[in-house]
């Protein structure tokens, strides 16, 4: 109990400042976001992922928290996972590369011996999705980690409910290396989180996920990786459903994610990730809940409906590109100045 406290002290402490340290190093070699006005540093997820792995190994060599078997070939993993996504920030790889790659890690992490061969596969393609999902979180300041932080915790609950001490105390240690991060990445970001952050995110809490619910039957623990993911879900939802009804390339970037979408509701940037972070909170603790037996499984039915719900609604809602919504603002500021 002391060394998960110390430990995930430790991690946003070092998260917070490496996260700073790596901000002009990422300017001056140009690894920053190019779908914005402003050159936004994407490093913040190196910072993540070192601090994490630092932190987790220390345990592990020191044996004062074990991850236990099966979790450090998961870090492993998610690691050559967040190494691909540097990778792609610094050269842009194809986002057939990412599948592929994340789809090769996700292979050598299923528990085939629990899941057997249909739930190993099925396994794979949620680890698969699950981190692409994550990725397009990254759409707004803030987002990402938000959500991120708040699914590490629940996942976190499911492993201790589960008494794999050494996957709960990773995920806490990773929730707080994203904490520390979060500091640099709230609106305004100093600094973003990058393929690099996104995929290792994404790919450590759905094969945690995996892991945890591994020996359960198949249609309840579908029920549970769907309330940890449903703001990830729901926005890969609208995004398909969006692009296929416009007849617009599915992996070609664009606003029309769920923040973008919810500013014509009067949300300001930061207002809709509070918004999205507290249905991620809501979500995660009916999946907690079920994964624990203190709900049934009909309360899932409950998010569904909602993120269902959501995705018609903000599909629905008109979106404008970055450049120009910034124009807009920009003339408007004219008028008020010139009136």
């Amino acid at each position: 109990m002391l060394y998960g406290i110390a430990a995930a002290t430790a991690a946003l402490l070092l998260a917070a400042v490496l996260a700073a340290l790596l901000r002009v190093p990422a300017l001056r070699a140009g690894i920053v976001d190019r779908r914005r006005q402003r050159r936004l540093p994407l490093l913040g997820g190196l910072a993540v992922v070192v601090v994490t792995s630092l932190v987790a190994w220390t345990g592990q060599w020191t044996r004062v928290a074990p991850l236990g078997e099966g979790v450090g070939r998961l870090l492993v993993a998610a690691c050559s996972v967040a190494a691909l996504g540097l990778v792609a920030d610094v050269w842009r790889l194809r986002a057939r590369v990412l599948v592929a790659g994340t789809a090769v890690a996700a292979a050598c992490v299923v528990p085939y011996d629990e899941t057997g061969v249909l739930g190993g596969l099925l396994a794979l393609a949620w680890i698969v999705a699950a981190t692409l999902a994550f990725k397009g979180l990254d759409h707004a300041d803030g987002l990402a980690g938000t959500v991120g932080v708040v699914t590490a915790f629940g996942a976190g609950a499911c492993a201790a409910a589960e008494v794999m001490d050494g996957l709960a105390v990773l995920l806490s240690v990773f929730a707080a290396a994203l904490t520390g991060f979060l500091m640099h990445n709230w609106h305004p970001a100093r600094i973003g989180l990058g393929n690099c952050g996104s995929l290792f995110t994404g790919f450590l809490l759905a094969s945690s996920l995996v892991f945890t619910r591994a020996g359960y039957e198949l249609l309840p623990s579908a029920a549970v990786v769907f309330c940890l993911g449903a703001v990830a879900i729901a926005d890969a939802v609208l995004v398909v459903l969006a692009r296929g009804l416009a007849r617009r390339p599915l992996l070609r970037r664009g606003p029309d994610h769920l923040a973008p979408r919810m500013r014509p509701l009067g949300l300001t940037p930061p207002g809709s990730v509070v918004l999205l972070g507290a249905g991620s909170f809501s979500s995660v603790l009916v999946g907690v809940l079920v994964h624990t037996g203190w709900t049934g499984e009909g309360a899932v039915l409950w998010v569904a409906g909602a993120a269902l719900l959501v995705v018609l609604v903000l599909l629905r809602m008109p979106v404008q590109s970055p450049r120009r919504t910034e124009s807009s603002q920009v003339r408007g500021q004219l008028r008020v100045r010139n009136g």
